[in-house]
């Protein structure tokens, strides 16, 4: 299949949650982990992520350092990748800081959610890529394989996804993640419902080859790569 290579990056406490029992957004991660997260972005086309870790950060990460962004002009690529909101609703507060961040934004939503921006797309989002759903895909379901065939059309070559776990979950059922990125934190939440890397209501066991580790001070970095 002609899609982007796809990379999940998250930070994840040492009991394995990635947000709190509120689902609140997670700030326990250190600087060194905002550098490697900035750092994964810079290497890619597009960031992709859903609504709901939206809503909790209200913000995306954009590239800010010098030697990052003066990497990306020698590879002839734009300043930002494209930053890709999934939502099959479309229901997005347009009051949210991404929406004045200086970056180039995409909606992801269903045929349903275009409908709901219609009049107001141009000046929040520069496109909507719209997935018709297939018999076997629910109606207000995203076509992961079709909408993956169109990023591909679209130049996107390389994807980071950003979370949450219901998003990695739909992907890892799909074998559309290639890799895996995890900061585990030295800090516990607890709490059976707080969110975890991989949500939904479970998988087949996935098994992951285990590229590199790496620790920087209570943190450690973990690379890993899907085996098919």
């Amino acid at each position: 299949m002609n899609r982007p290579f796809t990379t999940v990056v998250l930070a994840m406490t040492a009991d394995g949650k990635i947000a709190n029992v509120n689902r609140q957004a997670a700030r326990f991660s250190s600087p060194a982990d905002k550098a490697h997260l900035e750092r994964q972005i810079s290497l890619v086309d597009g960031v992709l992520f859903g609504a709901e870790t939206l809503r909790a950060y209200g913000t995306t990460l954009p590239i800010s350092a010098p030697e990052l962004l003066a990497a990306r002009q020698q590879e002839h690529k734009p300043p930002q990748p494209v930053h890709i909101v999934c939502s099959a609703s479309g229901k997005l507060d347009p009051q949210l800081g991404f929406f004045s961040q200086p970056i180039p934004r995409w909606l992801l939503t269903t045929p349903t959610g275009a409908k709901y921006w219609q009049g107001i797309t141009e000046k929040l989002f520069q496109r909507v890529v719209v997935t018709e759903p297939t018999p076997l895909v629910k109606a207000k379901s995203i076509n992961w394989v079709e909408v993956f065939s169109q990023f591909a059309e679209l130049g996107l070559r390389k994807l980071a996804i950003l979370g949450g776990g219901e998003l990695v979950a739909s992907l890892l059922g799909m074998n559309l993640i290639d890799e895996m990125w995890l900061t585990l934190c030295p800090v516990i939440f607890g709490g059976a419902t707080a969110p975890t890397p991989v949500g939904g209501v479970g998988l087949s066991p996935q098994q992951l080859a285990l590229l590199s580790v790496e620790q920087v001070e209570g943190e450690v970095f973990l690379h890993y790569r899907l085996q098919s």
